[in-house]
């Protein structure tokens, strides 16, 4: 399938979004739940698969769901066609605070293996698969970095990083341990394992879980320092309904919070 060439424009520093020109009918594929605004002469189609499997045919279409099934996505993806005369715009948006990345993938050797919630949209005609990451009792216990997404074609892939982004260029033979929820991306000649911390004390007290991502050149890499896991936890930890505190830390008005002083004189607690 031909590839849509779009052009773009990312804004926002932390909070990132970006903007997507496309000529007439020209059209973006969009994560499910990604947009942020469009204009008036775009037309939204919402298709069962990936959004570039819909030419061929019943097959292809669950073909292409399947894989996203797989990686914890929505069956569905939302085409963004450009049904004017004049240029039209359409906006993606970062779903917590980190960068947006362009990939351009036919620089890039037309493939690319990513976290499998990091897309965020493309140029239609990109396809969206799976690369599986070695056994699948590893990968289980491995977390995020057993089953990736494999974005493959020619044209323009947007990604999003959590936190701080880091790239890293791997000479051959050179090796990365990097935290599996850390990995955003990486080119495919990179070689990708799955490795055992090994020390059951360590993993169990250290805080950093059982398993590492080993990454061995040659190849690019890029890496996340806030993986939404790692943000998700923090926050759920941070609950009042899971024994967190509910109060800023470290802060003359936490007293005043929900949980705080405040808060308790209010709901009873002092009677």
């Amino acid at each position: 399938m031909a590839m849509d060439v779009v052009d773009y424009e990312i804004k926002g520093a932390e909070m990132q979004f970006v903007e997507v020109e496309l000529d007439p009918g020209e059209a973006a594929v969009g994560e499910a739940g990604s947009m942020m605004f469009m204009e008036a002469g775009i037309g939204m189609d919402t298709v069962f698969g990936d959004g570039s499997a819909n030419q061929g045919g019943l097959f292809g279409k669950l073909l292409g769901a399947g894989k996203r099934l797989i990686t914890g996505e929505s069956l569905f993806t939302t085409i963004y066609t450009n049904n004017a005369r004049q240029k039209q715009r359409v906006a993606f948006a970062a779903p917590y605070p980190g960068k947006i990345i362009p990939m351009d993938l036919q620089r890039l050797g037309g493939t690319l293996i990513c976290q499998k919630d990091a897309f965020l949209c493309a140029a239609r005609g990109v396809s969206l698969g799976i690369a599986l990451q070695q056994k699948l009792g590893v990968g289980f216990f491995g977390g995020e970095g057993f089953i990736m997404q494999k974005l493959e074609g020619n044209g323009m892939a947007f990604v999003h990083a959590g936190g701080t982004l880091l790239e890293r260029e791997l000479q051959p033979g050179q090796t990365l341990l990097v935290d599996t929820g850390c990995v955003v991306a990486y080119t495919p000649n990179v070689n990708f394992e799955i490795q055992y911390v090994g020390k059951v004390k360590t993993a169990l007290f250290g805080g950093e879980g059982l398993f590492f991502a080993k990454l061995t050149g040659p190849g690019h890499v890029w890496l996340q320092s806030l993986p939404f896991s790692r943000l998700a936890s923090r926050v759920f930890a941070a609950a009042p309904q899971t024994g967190g505190r509910g109060v800023g830390e470290g802060s003359v008005l936490g007293g005043f919070g929900a949980g705080g002083l405040l808060g308790g004189i209010l709901g009873g607690d002092d009677e």
